[in-house]
């Protein structure tokens, strides 16, 4: 079936969310803030984890010894300056918050003053990465929906984390996620030639980075502004042709 990968995709996001908010509700304020700091741990870890995978390079020596080189800090450097200032410009942010308020309000979810942070937290989180694109054009051109598969238990078990402790605009997380990748999955013919191995390397070092500043927002908010930084993952994909 077309888009059946991003389908269960999307169904794993609202079943981990609905499974996290109905444990939300039998923890206190004092638990939910500590599971979301413990969240937050997590996602800055996989954000690094995937940052170091690409940037560090192991080198063995002839006399066994082995060193660590870098690669990719000069593009991950350009593409999130040149990312940030598209992205200030454009005021992505701005309007990934007019989103959320818009949802929260159709929803009847006024008096909750944390789902606007949820739904920008958990989508940035479950929407950045290379498995979605890659496993996208899989299903686009083959119908292989195995990645998107396994994107989405892991996304149903971030998510319901997330909404344990910041509420039903997690749930919402969905969307985006439904639109990005049925996009990809649409476009597949197209963008399979352009997403060489170098240009998914180069989208995942960045995508980790942003993954990083997500985490690190969820226990210091507001210390970044990933939606304004999204531009990055395009420019990184350019800097493989260059």
């Amino acid at each position: 079936m077309f888009g059946l990968g991003t389908l269960i995709n999307v169904v794993c996001i609202v079943a981990g969310g609905a499974v996290g908010l109905l444990a939300s509700g039998i923890i206190d304020d004092r638990l939910q803030q500590a599971l979301l700091h413990a969240c937050g741990v997590c996602v800055i870890f996989v954000g690094a984890s995937g940052v170091m995978q690409h940037v560090l390079a192991a080198q063995a020596a002839a006399d066994g010894t082995i060193s660590l080189s870098t690669q990719g800090t000069m593009m991950m450097l350009v593409s999130l300056a040149l990312g940030t200032v598209a992205g200030e410009l454009l005021d992505i942010d701005a309007r990934f918050e007019t989103l959320g308020e818009w949802l929260r309000d159709k929803t009847g979810s006024s008096g909750d003053t944390r789902f606007v942070d949820g739904f920008v937290s958990a989508s940035l989180t479950v929407c950045i990465g290379a498995m979605a694109i890659v496993g996208s054009i899989q299903d686009g051109l083959s119908g292989d929906w195995s990645t998107l598969a396994l994107k989405g238990a892991l996304d149903a078990v971030i998510v319901c984390s997330m909404a344990a402790s910041m509420g039903r605009g997690c749930l919402f997380a969905a969307l985006p996620v439904g639109v990005l990748q049925g996009t990809v999955t649409v476009l597949a013919t197209l963008l399979h030639p352009i997403m060489t191995t170098a240009a998914l390397a180069n989208l995942s070092l960045v995508g980790s980075a942003l993954i990083f500043c997500v985490g690190v927002n969820l226990i210091w908010p507001r210390t970044f502004k990933p939606a304004n930084m999204l531009p990055a993952v395009a420019i990184a994909v350019v800097c493989a042709f260059v």
